[in-house]
This record gives structure tokens, sequence and C-alpha cells, in this order.
């Protein structure tokens, strides 16, 4: 399970919402000029998640929010190398298709790989809001600290 230390920042039915806490190593170092975390830290706002948790807990606890490393292995291939071989396969099909002296037809196999490539985010969108990843992908509270 990988960790990160948060706090609840709103409680609504029955559904806990945790913000993440600032990490201890980016709030007294010297080096904040050339660092890039620091940098994205700074640029992007705060998010507040939903989380499942079975504890008793009230606004500002802090809490230990966990996610199955596997699980984030499996999401981040999906993710990343699913689009990846779309864009490859629809390249290459076309590549077959396309006899050898046709017109224009390094536009085509870019046309085909582009549209390949967006059909498989297109997918991975609507796999993802018809819950298959929401529901699976959740982090949960181990523990109050």
């Amino acid at each position: 399970m990988i960790e990160e230390l948060a706090v609840v920042v709103k409680i609504e039915n029955h559904q806990v919402w945790v913000e993440s806490g600032q990490n201890s190593a980016c709030g007294g170092c010297l080096q904040k000029a050339s660092c890039s975390t620091n940098a994205i830290g700074s640029v992007l706002k705060k998010k507040s998640v939903p989380v499942d948790c079975d504890i008793q807990l009230k606004t500002g606890d802090e809490v230990m929010v966990a996610i199955d490393e596997n699980l984030l292995l499996r999401t981040s291939l999906l993710l990343y190398l699913v689009p990846l071989i779309a864009l490859f396969t629809g390249a290459g099909m076309a590549d077959w298709l396309l006899m050898d002296n046709a017109p224009h037809a390094d536009l085509w196999i870019a046309g085909s790989a582009i549209l390949s490539f967006i059909a498989s985010l297109w997918l991975i969108n609507k796999a993802q809001s018809l819950l298959i990843l929401n529901y699976y992908a959740r982090p949960v509270v181990v523990r109050k600290i």
C-alpha cells in the first residue's frame, strides 16, 4: 500500500473528503528556487478527494490514506500504454492497407495514428465514467493520526 498523510476537510452524506498535507521536506528546504517539486506544488492547487472510511472522524483530523500499488500500476499502464499501442497500431494498419504508390500516404498514416489515439482516449474516458476505474481505485483511510 502507498500511504500519504492527509487532513479531513469535510464530511457529508457519510463521505469523507481529504486534502493532502504538505510534505515535511518541502517546508524548510533552502533550495526552493531550483526545486521542481516546490514549483509544481505552488502552481497546482490543492484538491479535495473523496475516500472510503470506516473510522469515526471529524473535520480537521489528520489521517493516513492508502491506495494499493498494484492497482496504481495497472491503472498507469492503462492510461499510458494503451493510447501508445493504439497510436502505433493505427499507423501500422494504415500503412498495411495503403498501396505502395498511394498519393499522400504519409498524411493518411499520420491521420490514422492520431484518430486511433483519440479513439483510445475516448474509450478510456468512457470506461472511467462508467465507474469501472473510479470504483476500484478509491483510496481508503487506514488510521487516524
